[in-house]
């Protein structure tokens, strides 16, 4: 690939190589935009098949990373690390400690945290040589685990989704269908029944939907038949790419509200369900709340502070959907321009010089 070609594209600030031969740590860290703030995205280890498939999913990351940051109201920038390796076998105390030494060299244009491969305690050793890391144990002042705080954000852009759709944000009567009912997916649930919301879940993990069948009095089905339920609202938790050419002719939901990833298979899946009418609360704006919850470890945690702006998600669901009906765009593309439009405002108030820009970055000892 022609790297300078790629960070064109979307105008990535930098890509930097870390190596470390007695670790065998093999990372690469993009940094995709600073305008709002030091570049915050987890560290991914995953077997990648190619280098070139590391760069290419590590660009795409940190991009994500900017928008989900922007959009949710962050004085954050977008970034990523991918670390090439197996997390089942590779991992050691000096790769983790080798990577944050790496992290400290960048002097808070990246802060890192916990991403698919690794953990709290991976976490832990980066600490060791830099505080340029959240989602670390909570004795050295970490939030703990996001699970709840997420759920949270989902639960209260759910409400706002369902606004619009129905003219009121009440869900009690209402019949949601949930796919996957995992950590995140379950608090959502106790959510949902705590206000009068009758639940259908699917997932493949048994016991899982065993607990949530006797907590609060779900109705079980097979992983297929969840998207042609009954349902007001359907809430994918699970897995990506389940809004398809598949699936959207079975949904008789009129929202789309939950916590998986990338739920769009293909963009113009977002425009055939704006076009059939269904409220699309866009993945990456709803499931913000933990990331929301790591952001605030930066200026010493309080979880009064971080749920209330978790809660404020409600409030950016709206401010989307305005967008939507402001430019006659689906709520994915209006959702990007939301994050667009407070990166221009902040590129444009940034024109004074600074010998040295303040940090809000808190010492952890």
């Amino acid at each position: 690939m022609e790297i300078f070609k790629s960070l064109e594209k979307y105008d990535y600030e930098q890509l930097v190589f870390c190596q470390d031969e007695t670790s065998g740590l093999k990372a690469i860290i993009a940094i995709h935009d600073t305008t709002l703030g030091p570049a915050l995205g987890g560290a991914r280890m995953w077997t990648y098949a190619t280098e070139e498939d590391a760069i290419v999913d590590a660009l795409r990351l940190a991009r994500g990373m900017t928008y989900k940051n922007a959009a949710a109201g962050l004085n954050l920038g977008g970034g990523k690390t991918v670390i090439i390796g197996d997390p089942l076998k590779d991992k050691n105390e000096e790769m983790f400690r080798a990577f944050g030494r790496f992290i400290q060299g960048l002097n808070g244009r990246y802060i890192t945290a916990e991403d698919v491969g690794t953990t709290v305690a991976d976490m832990d050793m980066i600490h060791t040589e830099t505080d340029y890391v959240t989602g670390i144990s909570p004795e050295f002042g970490s939030s703990g685990n996001p699970s709840p705080v997420t759920a949270y954000g989902v639960y209260r852009g759910m409400k706002a989704a369902a606004k619009e759709a129905f003219g009121t944000d009440s869900l009690e009567g209402r019949t949601i269908s949930v796919q996957g009912v995992g950590n995140v997916a379950y608090t959502l649930c106790k959510y949902l029944h705590e206000e009068g919301a009758r639940l259908i879940v699917t997932d493949i993990n048994k016991s899982a939907v065993e607990r949530a069948v006797n907590d609060f009095g779900a109705i079980a089905v097979e992983a297929d038949e969840i998207y042609s339920q009954e349902a007001d609202i359907f809430a994918p938790c699970a897995l990506g790419a389940i809004i398809n050419d598949e699936t959207i002719p079975q949904l008789k939901a009129r929202v789309i509200a939950g916590s998986a990833n990338n739920q769009l298979k293909e963009e113009r899946h977002g425009d055939l369900i704006h076009e059939l009418g269904i409220v699309y609360a866009p993945d990456y704006i709803i499931n913000a709340g933990g990331v929301i919850n790591v952001a605030d470890e930066l200026n010493g945690y309080s979880h009064e502070r971080a749920m209330k702006k978790v809660e404020a998600l409600y409030d950016t669901i709206e401010k989307v959907i305005s967008i939507s009906k402001r430019d006659g765009i689906p709520t994915y593309i209006a959702a990007d321009r939301l994050a667009e439009e407070r990166i221009a405002r902040m590129a444009k108030s940034r024109g004074q010089f600074l010998q040295n820009g303040k940090h809000s970055l808190s010492s952890r000892g």
